[in-house]
């Protein structure tokens, strides 16, 4: 039985469909967003799941505003 490398899932903040694909991290659509340990953890405590890049990017605006991160 042949296993699909990659896997369509649903990103658990928007619903929208992405390909993960964590067994190739470095191609996948999330490890486009650069994100710090800090911003990481915001984000853990939020959701479990994989989310897509949009949602990363939008996290990421949202945690460095209300802590006050300069860019």
């Amino acid at each position: 039985m042949l296993h699909p490398k990659h896997e369509v899932i649903y990103c658990d903040r928007c619903s929208a469909t992405f390909e993960c694909k964590a067994n190739s991290f470095t191609k996948c659509q999330c490890s486009t967003v650069q994100l710090t340990l800090n911003e990481v953890q915001y984000v853990s405590e939020l959701y479990e799941g994989c989310l897509c890049a949009k949602c990363l990017l939008e996290l990421q605006q949202e945690y460095r505003e209300e802590n006050g991160v300069v860019q």
